[in-house]
């Protein structure tokens, strides 16, 4: 027995019953997911991830709305942009692809915000596909199991994607198997600061188990302070935005917060990202809401 096949066994009868791994979800649905589960936790996804698919089941769908819907239905998920680079791969997705999210990993990494975690990932768990899937468990897991290490490093290389590579059988559809069940078994046995190892398919056989090193101290990386910060103001204007039912003047987003330096340099950067647009009279909207030719900029 391999570890991809022990991983498969363990996660046959362990995965979580969660609604993107059911038999019917469409590829799209695959792709929602994975842009909703970056730096967001599973439970908070669910029910965004259900809201969204009920309204936008097909990337045509979400592709006729403008982009300041995607914004107001991403909510309090954080990380807005995703909201907005799912929309413009939407629109990619029905101008180069006639609506349909492609298998091929090269037209996937060429869509808007498609990086190579989500890329690689859309390409196995929605269509099979035999690629390297890496994202933070998967290295934790390779890590401990094979080069006895209790972490990764900070972020993934191509000696991450090469290591994950060598340990898929050579089926396809077994290798997209391997990668969810690796993923799956960091996210809720061979976790950072709390494994389970007794629980784990690979106690036998684990090399950092097996050296008897204990796990570093303190977080493996350093917890991102959220109060106080930027990311805290422009979430305080977004939310503003996303509730009003049409222009919102300066003065209704300066209540939000008391430091007018750093409001007024969130607002810009909202702006900045395109999420937010500035009208000629000095109000604002989400992006796609502007009437044509009122756009101004900071």
């Amino acid at each position: 027995m391999t570890l991809a096949d022990d991983a498969i066994s363990w996660y046959a009868a362990n995965a979580r019953d969660l609604p993107w791994r059911q038999p019917d979800t469409t590829p799209w649905g695959v792709l929602v997911s994975e842009v909703m589960l970056q730096q967001t936790p599973v439970v908070r996804v669910e029910p965004a991830w259900r809201s969204w698919m009920t309204r936008w089941p097909t990337p045509a769908a979400l592709a006729d709305d403008p982009p300041s819907e995607a914004i107001r239905m991403w909510g309090r998920l954080g990380y807005p942009r995703r909201a907005m680079r799912l929309h413009a791969c939407a629109v990619a997705i029905v101008e180069r692809h006639g609506g349909h999210v492609p298998s091929d990993l090269d037209e996937l990494l060429a869509l808007p915000g498609v990086g190579t975690y989500t890329g690689r990932a859309v390409a196995t768990f929605a269509y099979g596909r035999r690629h390297p899937v890496v994202d933070t468990n998967v290295r934790r897991v390779v890590c401990r199991a094979v080069e006895g290490k209790p972490d990764a490093g900070p972020a993934t290389t191509a000696a991450d994607l090469t290591a994950m590579e060598a340990l898929l059988p050579a089926d396809e559809a077994t290798a997209a198997k391997a990668s969810i069940a690796f993923m799956e078994l960091g996210a809720i046995v061979c976790t950072a600061r709390a494994p389970k190892c007794v629980d784990c398919p690979f106690h036998d056989v684990c090399a950092w188990r097996l050296t008897g090193l204990p796990l570093p101290e303190g977080p493996s990386r350093k917890p991102q302070r959220y109060a106080g910060t930027d990311r805290q103001v422009r979430g305080l204007l977004l939310e503003v935005l996303r509730h009003a039912t049409g222009p919102v003047p300066q003065q209704r987003l300066d209540v939000v917060w008391n430091d007018e330096v750093q409001r007024a340099r969130a607002l810009a950067g909202l702006v900045e990202d395109g999420l937010v647009q500035a009208l000629g009279a000095g109000d604002f909207v989400l992006a796609g809401d502007a009437p044509a030719g009122d756009v101004q900029t900071l």
